[in-house]
């Protein structure tokens, strides 16, 4: 795993829609401790674009008070911040955390786990085990197409479409590249994005049909 000390932005996000979804449900059962519940998500909410907007780079920061501050790095992480039932970021943000996922993770075959220029980022995964962060290789990140993708990427915050039918049309023509008829693991992150880890992957195949599902793209 990627050590990701101090407060991440998608537990947080995560935490508020929570939040949100249990003070529903208890709005609906008539439980008093409903609006507690909502005044904590309100609270959660207002601190959460508070503390997470990084202004200076138009995106939300990946972790804020970790062991050396707030933490910059760009990564996909911060879509759920949009892409949840309830959204914790204000809608005033959301073209730009899209536009700039878009212009720097979004590739054929699903997101890149961090985002090009970065000083960690590494574009292939190959090696052993003993090799160097070989796990925390960018391409690794294929059980990312998920719903974020869909409400987030596929659509973009103002519902136009952003181009979803390439992404499946991709890893149609993967199904015969690796595992027949499934879909790797995970993929390099720049070109020819080359299929790697376990040659069948559960996740990556039920995302893909997720995203499908969600988006309606027309089969051929």
């Amino acid at each position: 795993m990627t050590p990701r000390r101090g407060k991440a932005v998608e537990i947080n996000a995560l935490w508020y829609n929570a939040l949100r979804l249990l003070a529903d449900w208890l709005r609906e059962a008539q439980d008093p401790e409903a609006e507690e519940l909502a005044a904590h998500a309100d609270k959660t909410r207002a601190s959460f674009n508070r503390r997470f907007w990084h202004a200076a780079g138009g995106y939300l920061y990946d972790v804020v008070d970790d062991e050396n501050g707030d933490d910059t790095a760009f990564r996909p992480n911060q879509i759920f911040a949009i892409a949840l039932e309830h959204p914790v970021l204000d809608r005033e943000y959301w073209e730009a955390v899209v536009t700039a996922v878009h212009a720097k993770l979004v590739t054929p075959v699903g997101l890149r786990s961090l985002a090009p220029g970065e000083p960690d980022y590494k574009p292939r995964y190959f090696g052993d085990l003993r090799a160097p962060r070989r796990r925390l290789s960018p391409g690794y990140g294929m059980g990312l197409v998920d719903r974020p993708v869909h409400r987030c990427l596929a659509q973009g915050p103002s519902g136009q479409p952003r181009g979803s039918a390439a992404f499946p049309r991709r890893l149609r023509a993967h199904l015969a590249e690796a595992g027949i008829g499934s879909i790797s693991e995970v993929f390099d992150a720049e070109p020819p994005f080359t299929p790697r880890g376990c040659i069948a992957q559960a996740w990556s195949v039920a995302e893909v049909l997720r995203c499908l599902e969600k988006t309606a793209v027309e089969q051929e």
